[in-house]
Parts: structure tokens; sequence; C-alpha cells
């Protein structure tokens, strides 16, 4: 009896100890502070609204663990070192959040409206999403807003390569100020088309993506 209480008592100290040594798992928001200042906003005071609709993510990194680069032909998967969502909700989310305190204007993807609302639809399709700890932070995404009913549609690429030091959370905060800098050429993107004229927003002439260092392929159709 006495032998049998001593196996069990040492099997559950080595439990405990295993259980003791076991990594603890890190969780990363890009809900931060370029997101935390957002006002409520009346709808009675909105000049439009906005749908931003789900953010495509390349399938590499469409995890919730941190997928860093090691060498520009290998990558790391992070089991410790993990996204509090899916790294496209994590990027639609904050978007969603500098669209809203941007514009002044409430996003409506899912949510019913008035039918005679003025809406811009916005689209976004993350083509690479680059980590480099202590290196650099990359999104690479391609853009496009409409207003809802128009056939005008403004098509940009944003390439936002933010520096970042060591540590992870460094390198999260560069993401962070990357979906910042996609945000604004978004914002810039809609500012254009609501200044058209009524009479233009049907068929309009090529118009240029907003003036960027980050943004390229701009068209108009």
């Amino acid at each position: 009896m006495r032998f049998g209480a001593l196996i069990s008592a040492l099997g559950a100290a080595s439990v405990l100890a295993a259980c003791a040594s076991s990594p603890t798992s890190r969780f990363y928001t890009l809900s931060g502070p370029s997101s935390a200042g957002v006002q409520s906003t009346a709808a009675a005071t909105v000049p439009f609204y906005f749908e931003l609709a789900p953010v495509d993510m390349p399938q590499q990194v469409a995890k919730n663990q941190l997928v860093v680069q090691t060498s520009p032909a290998q990558v790391k998967v992070l089991e410790e070192e993990r996204w509090a969502s899916l790294p496209a909700d994590e990027v639609r989310r904050a978007l969603s959040a500098d669209l809203t305190q941007r514009l002044g204007s409430i996003d409506v993807y899912g949510t019913s409206r008035a039918e005679s609302a003025t809406v811009y639809r916005v689209k976004v399709n993350v083509q690479r999403f680059k980590s480099w700890p202590g290196a650099q932070a990359v999104i690479d995404a391609v853009w496009s807003v409409r207003a809802a009913g128009a056939d005008a549609v403004l098509t940009c690429r944003t390439v936002a390569t933010e520096r970042v030091a060591t540590g992870y959370d460094a390198l999260v905060d560069g993401h962070r100020k990357a979906v910042d800098e996609i945000a604004s050429a978004i914002v810039s993107g809609v500012q254009s088309l609501t200044a058209l004229p009524a009479s233009a927003k049907g068929s309009v002439p090529r118009l240029p993506c907003p003036a960027s260092a980050g943004v390229t392929n701009a068209s108009l159709r």
C-alpha cells in the first residue's frame, strides 16, 4: 500500500512538473492604438456607409500561429506565438476600425440598411503578408472601391513595408502600421469617388490611385 501510494505521489508530481514546464502561448492582435480611439458615430451624421468584405489572405499564413521568414525561401511556424484570430479576420477588423474613424462612417457589411443610402463597397486581397523578425513587416494588398449601383470601380495596389525592431511585439506593431497605411490609401480612394459629380459615376475617365510611394497600378473602369 505504501509503495503504491509513493508511486502515485511521484506520478502526480511528474505531471505537475510537466505542466509547469510547458511553454505558454502568447496571443497578438492588430486591433491596437490606431483603432482604440475610434469614436461612436451616430447614424444620422454619416454622409455615407461602407461595406468592407472579408479579406483574402495567402494560404501560407492563414493560420493562428505566426509564420515568420527565416530566409527568402524558408518560413517557420511559431506554435507559442499566435494571432488572437485568423490573420484575415485581424486585418479586416483593424481596417474596418481605421476606415470608420477616418471616414466618419459606419461599416454596414452584413447589416441591413436603407436602400436609398449611399454605400461604398471595399474589397481587399492581401497577396503577401511577410513577417521578418528584427527586419520588416510587409503587407502587399490589391484593393478596390466601388459605389453600390455604379459601374465605376477604383482598383489599386498598396505595398506597405515597415521596418521593425527585434521581438514579436515589434513585428505585430509593424503589421499594424502597414494596415494603417493601406487604410489611408483606401480612404483617399473613397474620397476620390465621392468627389466625382453624380453624372460621372457611371462612366468616367481613368482616375489615378492615391499619391503614395506604396500605391501603384491604378485603374478606374
